[in-house]
C-alpha cells in the first residue's frame, strides 16, 4: 500500500532552517509528481512546493519562493523540503502528497490532483 512518512520537523528560531523529508513506498516513486502542503488549525490546506516526476520543473507558493527548495531522490524514494529563513508565518503541519496520475503535466496545488497524503509533521517557529 502507498505510504508517505514525513520527518524532520520541530522547533526553530526565526531565520533558522529545517529540512523536511518524506519517505515514499508502495508505488513507483519516479513516475509521480510530488508536493508539500501545509495547514494551520482553522485554515485551509495550502500548497507550498511541487516537483515534477523528472525533477525538471518546480513550483512554489509566492510566500515561500526564494526561501524554500523542493528536491527529490528517486533512488531513495524521498522528497525533501529545505526551508531557510523561516518566518513567524511559516509554522504549520506540513504534509507531503503524491499526485494521482503518472507522468502528469500538472504542476500545482489543486488538492483533487493528489490522492495520497502523509500524516503530517509539525513545524514551529519561535524565539
Amino acid at each position: 500500500q502507498v505510504q508517505l512518512v514525513e520527518s524532520g520537523g520541530g522547533l526553530v528560531q526565526p531565520g533558522g532552517s529545517l529540512r523536511l523529508s518524506c519517505a515514499a513506498s508502495g508505488f513507483i516513486f519516479r513516475e509521480y509528481n510530488m508536493a508539500w502542503f501545509r495547514q494551520d488549525p482553522g485554515k485551509e490546506r495550502e500548497g507550498v512546493a511541487c516537483i515534477s516526476s523528472s525533477a525538471t520543473s518546480t513550483y512554489y507558493d509566492r510566500n515561500v519562493e526564494g526561501r524554500f527548495t523542493i528536491t527529490r531522490d528517486d533512488a531513495e524514494s524521498t522528497v525533501y523540503l529545505q526551508m531557510n529563513g523561516l518566518k513567524p508565518e511559516d509554522p504549520a503541519v506540513y504534509y507531503c502528497a503524491k499526485q494521482r496520475e503518472v507522468y502528469n503535466d500538472y504542476i500545482g496545488f489543486l488538492t483533487r490532483m493528489y490522492d495520497y497524503w502523509g500524516q503530517g509533521i509539525q513545524v514551529t517557529v519561535s524565539s
